[in-house]
Parts: structure tokens; sequence; C-alpha cells
């Protein structure tokens, strides 16, 4: 990837060696490059001893280097945080110019700051130090995440009229179906699509192959003749675009709200991402293992699909209650 002139060579090694080594995706790239980055003029600001209120954006790190970081400690690291809590404005583009950004973000950036170290001191041993090794993540609130019902699913599905409407309803059935990520769907190409399944490229280039249900693969049958029919300027592109393009990530975010919106449904507490989310839950609720669902969803770690047996406990409560014998009133 290409970076500003400004970036330092320490950090363009380290983001080189997580691009061609790690084979990680560009987005995570992009996001590694942003918090360090950011946390980078922080250094400097304070390092400099340059007026606190000083805009970051300001200031130059092309001159970072090891003798800098090696001088980092555990409580400028803690002053960033403080920083990002109290002090930088949440979105620099709104009229607002609310202060404080959340927990989730700020626990992103010290994961960006704690692989840069990690690089630096195990990897490369440029360093001897890291200041940030045994530094506790900032509290998460933990969230169920949102998901449609059967019910919603049916409504969406049957919602799906219009130009567009095979694809559209091929996309979102493989949505619903396979649960994969919006950018892996973006990526389908038409040589992915064999018998009862699909092969999907995941983030760090890792391959899995998800199967169809009889009506996804229904779907995307009836949706192939008219692609077929469409030149694009990628012709391997199994889902195409007006513009004669591979669709995008946008353009399948817009015609998600769009068959939200004609469902009825909340376009706001719904996207694309929600239909992962669903996808997840259906299967856990039809008495798929968890371990299984990881599979399928391509999660590197277990932890992150446990999250959906919280549903799944929950709904099975719901229908314990449900069920009129738990509402006896028994005397003996």
């Amino acid at each position: 990837m290409q970076f500003d002139r400004d970036c330092p060579l320490v950090l363009r090694e380290f983001l080189s060696y997580h691009e061609n080594i790690k084979a990680q995706s560009k987005k995570t790239i992009s996001e590694y490059y942003l918090d360090l980055r950011m946390f980078l003029r922080f250094i400097v600001l304070i390092k400099n001893e340059m007026p606190y209120h000083t805009d970051l954006e300001t200031i130059s790190i092309r001159s970072v280097d090891t003798d800098l970081l090696r001088t980092v400690t555990v409580n400028d690291i803690y002053d960033f945080l403080s920083y990002l809590a109290n002090d930088r404005v949440k979105n620099p583009d709104s009229m607002s110019k609310e202060i404080g950004i959340g927990s989730a973000a700020r626990a992103r950036k010290l994961s960006s700051i704690k692989s840069f170290y990690k690089y630096l001191t195990v990897r490369t041993r440029q360093l001897e130090e890291n200041p940030v090794k045994d530094l506790e993540y900032p509290k998460l609130r933990k969230s169920l995440p949102r998901y449609l019902t059967l019910e919603q699913s049916r409504r969406l599905l049957e919602a799906v009229e219009g130009m567009n409407s095979q694809r559209d309803f091929a996309i979102l059935m493989i949505f619903l179906t396979c649960g994969i990520r919006i950018s892996e769907l973006v990526g389908l190409n038409l040589s992915d699509v064999y018998d009862d399944r699909i092969r999907v490229v995941g983030k760090g280039n890792k391959e899995r192959v998800v199967f169809l249900g009889t009506t996804c693969r229904e779907a995307i049958d009836a949706y192939l003749p008219i692609r077929k029919k469409l030149v694009l300027t990628d012709d391997r592109a199994l889902f195409g675009s007006r513009d004669h393009n591979r669709i995008s990530v946008s353009a399948v975010h817009r015609l998600v709200k769009k068959h939200l919106l004609a469902a009825g449904l909340d376009a706001s507490q719904f996207s694309a991402h929600k239909l992962r989310h669903t996808a997840a839950t259906m299967m856990l609720s039809g008495g798929v293992d968890v371990k299984t669902v990881q599979e399928v969803l391509g999660h590197e770690n277990l932890n992150t699909t446990q999250i959906y047996t919280h549903i799944e406990n929950t709904e099975l409560q719901i229908a314990a209650r449900a069920n009129p014998i738990s509402q006896l009133k028994i005397e003996k």
C-alpha cells in the first residue's frame, strides 16, 4: 500500500511486514496506519513538550525512529488513552465536535500499539522493552448482536422486486444462508460457485467452503442466466453493478437498505452485517454446534462465535416460558 511521505521508516517496515508476511488485508493495514499515526503524533507532542492543545494533524512524524520509541513508557500510553477518552474529537467531520471516543475504538488503537511493539521487541528485536506488554484493554460493554427473526427474514425476501431483483434476491439469500461477510460477497467470482457450495476468500486471504441450502442455490441459478448476459470490466465477478463493474461494498449496503425499507423494517437497526448475525443465530437455533458455526463464519477465534450462544440461550428461555405447561399451578 502507498502511504504519505510523512510515514517514518520504522512504521513502513511494520506495515510491510503485516501486508507481505502476515498477508493481512488492505483495510487492516490502513487501520494500523491510522491508529499508529495518531499515536506517534501524540508521542511527538508530549516528548517535545508541545502545547497540549496542538492539533495532532499538524504534527510531523517523519523523523520518528527507534530511539524515540525506546523512550515511551507505560505512563505515556496511559496519557494517550486518556487523551482519546477525554480530549479527542469523536468525529472530526461532524458539526457537533463531540469529545471522547468510545472504549471499543480505544481498544482497537491499543491493539495496534501492542502489535507494533511486539513487532519491534519480538519479531525484529529492535527494542528491548515493551511498555504495553502487560497493559489491559479498556473494559468493553458487551451487547448481543442484533439480528432478524425468521418472520422478518421472510418479509425481507418477499419484498425484493423491481430492477435487479434476481441479483438482489440471490445476494440476500447468500447473506442469510451462508453468513459470509460483505467483503467476501463482493469478492465472489463465477468460478467460486459449484454444485451445492461456494468458495469464500476471507480475512488474511484464508479460503473456506460454505455449503448452500436448496433455496439459496435456486436463487443463484435464477440469477446466473442474467449475469451471463452482462459485460463487466471484471468478467470473473459473480455480481455486477449497473456501471458494468464488480458490485461494490457501498452498492450492497444500498440495496440491503432499500429492501429493508420496502419490507417495513428499520434500516437504521439492520444492515448487511446484521444479516450475517441472522445466519449465525438461525444455525444455532437449528441445532448446529458452535464450532461448526465458527467454521462457516470464518472466525479465527471461537470466542468471537460464542456471542451467538447467548442469543440462543435467551431464545430457549423464552421458548420455555411460552410453553403453557410452565404456567400451570399444580397442587399435590
